[in-house]
């Protein structure tokens, strides 16, 4: 909050504030770190987003659509004979593209007008290479921090698990606990539940019991499942008090009714189908 004449007397007084600002700075990051973030909806329902599985991004109008509104747009389609290339966006009413070729030309579309999620979409064909798209996993992590920068968190997640030895996910990246950490609070600050609790997770490891907590909280109360178990756990072994394990439980509740559909969970039906026949 203060202004230099010149460059050299504001490096003369840096070492009387250094330290106060230092800590000033940490505790702006942790007010926006810990600061609850708007769900995301579903542009054609209207209902928040679920966690993890459960969303389609589409390529004609670069859209993130609930796996719900998608099933019911198929099974309005296939109730009238037609075919799933007959299926219409349940955003724009597009048909869908005819073949991966024409998927990925309007993908491409997308992201040169900056779309974020488009940006995300192709680190992912870089990663597993297509017909048309070389497997390039320095180009897909170089992708993927475009589309966080742009505002996927879902690619900030993705960077994060690249960097961290508990997880599986790879761009290329060597294990480095400290980048996964910087990635997940990017994600996390995005509103991406996941991150939020892979934070917690490092955070207990390293003795943070506090702060792992207060992103298990967060979490949990957003209606990440694997955060409400380690809730339980902190309970259990006097971590969070009696009230807060309550009010974490009515508010994962709350917010796990909130994202319910009849549409949904048939979607959800008929995606464990599927799998069963593989």
């Amino acid at each position: 909050m203060v202004k230099y004449c010149s460059r050299e007397c504001q490096a003369t007084h840096r070492p009387q504030h250094k330290k106060a600002c230092k800590k000033r700075a940490a505790e702006l990051h942790d007010e926006k770190l810990f600061k609850e973030v708007e769900r995301e909806e579903c542009p054609v329902c209207f209902l928040p987003f679920p966690h993890g599985e459960g969303t389609t991004f589409v390529s004609c109008c670069g859209k993130t659509i609930c796996s719900g509104c998608i099933h019911g747009m198929s099974a309005e389609a296939i109730s009238r004979g037609k075919d799933m290339h007959e299926v219409l966006c349940a955003f724009c009413r597009t048909p869908a593209p005819p073949s991966f070729e024409e998927d990925r030309k309007r993908t491409k579309k997308q992201m040169e007008s900056g779309n974020a999620f488009a940006y995300y979409q192709f680190a992912g064909f870089h990663v597993t290479g297509t017909s048309d798209i070389v497997q390039d996993l320095s180009k897909a992590h170089d992708l993927s921090i475009q589309a966080g920068q742009l505002g996927c968190a879902t690619a900030y997640f993705n960077l994060g698990k690249s960097y961290d030895h508990d997880c599986t996910i790879t761009l290329g990246r060597e294990n480095n606990q400290k980048k996964a950490k910087h990635y997940y609070e990017l994600a996390a600050m995005g509103g991406n539940m996941e991150a939020r609790n892979n934070l917690a997770v490092l955070e207990y490891k390293a003795g943070n019991y506090d702060r792992a907590f207060r992103h298990y909280t967060i979490a949990a109360k957003a209606g990440n499942h694997l955060s409400l178990d380690s809730i339980e756990l902190g309970f259990a072994n006097g971590f969070v008090t009696k009230d807060e394990y309550e009010s974490v439980l009515r508010a994962y509740q709350k917010s796990q009714d909130e994202m319910k559909s009849e549409m949904r969970e048939r979607a959800a039906d008929a995606m464990e189908r599927v799998r069963h026949l593989f």
